[in-house]
């Protein structure tokens, strides 16, 4: 399962952030052109006429956050009929199964979807729109969203499960463009300071002899000296803690984050909770389905139902709980965001091991 991760993959994907070149794409900025290959679903959008609002969004078949948030889209599509909604797969080493898997989709990818301009013979990541806009942009992880405005300028970049209130404010003609501005320099800002962090870090968490109570100490002192970096290492502390078996350390500081920093990001309140109930995480002796429970439900109401990857997590903690018939109706609407896609037999395996009451190796 993608969900489960390890601590030195997390730690890998912070480094990625944290030492790619500086954005030359940026908000206020004019929208590179739609370069693509081939129009799977729907009418070709060949550019950004004035006066309309377009969301571009890049995903791919094999990532699964981008599966669970293709509903979302199509949700904001079908709420938002004057915004144009265009879907752009990259990073696909076979562009043959883009295709079939848009039309497995159904219903549920109702909007227009093209494939990225990669040359003949290049790598996936060369691509038109993957150089032009996720290179350009310093977006380094899928799913991401740009929304251009009406004068055919960027004015939000994230990702797609977070862009309900922007459009909402762009469509509405109440965006602070200033303000959004402000808040992606000084996240640029921090990644830089972040790489420093995460090279200290790695030197101490990798290999077989790992210094986790060196790394707890690096961390304090760096949320000491720059407190914004809570923000992206609050996780890495909770997993280390984990690791290092100090679990009423990890629960109490588990829980300051779900009820502090966390408290209104769906995605790493849901990374706190699979992380407690993650079976493939076999080294944990002591899990806090309290805290799990706690990160999982606030998670799901954020994402108010509708994240499949979620409401996994929270069938899973509901099963390990004790509480069969919560983790079955709650396997089974997440079974239901996910048919037509890869992972449809993976969720289908979970709910009947719910049915059957038997846990995960039994």
């Amino acid at each position: 399962m993608l969900k489960s991760l390890l601590l030195v993959a997390s730690l890998l994907a912070i480094s990625t952030q944290s030492f790619a070149q500086a954005p030359t794409l940026k908000a206020g900025d004019a929208a590179p052109a739609l370069q693509v290959k081939q129009w799977v679903k729907g009418e070709a959008v060949k550019g950004f006429d004035k006066g309309k609002i377009y969301v571009v969004e890049f995903w791919a078949t094999w990532c699964g956050p981008c599966k669970a948030s293709i509903p979302h889209l199509t949700e904001l599509a079908q709420g938002h009929k004057d915004v144009t909604f265009v879907g752009v797969s990259v990073w696909e080493e076979k562009q043959d199964k883009v295709a079939p898997f848009v039309e497995e989709m159904g219903a549920k990818m109702d909007y227009h979807v093209a494939m990225d301009d990669v040359p003949e013979g290049k790598k996936a990541d060369a691509g038109a729109m993957a150089t032009n806009w996720m290179k350009a942009s310093g977006s380094n992880g899928i799913p991401t969203a740009f929304i251009v405005d009406k004068t055919g300028h960027i004015a939000w970049i994230g990702h797609p499960m977070s862009m309900e209130k922007p459009l909402d404010a762009i469509v509405a003609g109440k965006w602070d463009l200033a303000a959004f501005q402000k808040q992606k320099a000084e996240e640029d800002a921090l990644a830089a300071v972040s790489g420093e962090l995460n090279q200290k870090l790695g030197k101490l968490l990798r290999g077989k002899e790992k210094d986790f109570k060196g790394a707890i100490a690096v961390l304090d002192e760096a949320f000491a000296k720059t407190p914004s970096l809570e923000k992206s290492f609050g996780y890495t502390k909770f997993r280390v803690l984990l690791d290092s078996k100090d679990y009423d350390a990890g629960s109490a500081y588990g829980t300051k984050l779900v009820d502090g920093l966390y408290k209104d990001d769906a995605q790493q309140l849901n990374g706190i909770a699979w992380t407690i109930v993650d079976p493939a995480n076999k080294k944990l002796e002591k899990r806090d389905f309290v805290l799990a429970k706690k990160a999982a439900l606030r998670a799901n109401e954020l994402s108010k139902g509708k994240d499949a990857a979620i409401l996994d997590t929270l069938a899973k903690v509901y099963f390990d709980s004790g509480d069969t018939a919560k983790a079955i109706e709650t396997q089974t609407k997440a079974l239901e965001l996910m048919k037509g896609t890869e992972d449809e037999k993976d969720y289908q395996g979970r709910l009947d091991q719910y049915k059957s009451g038997k846990t995960a190796g039994t």
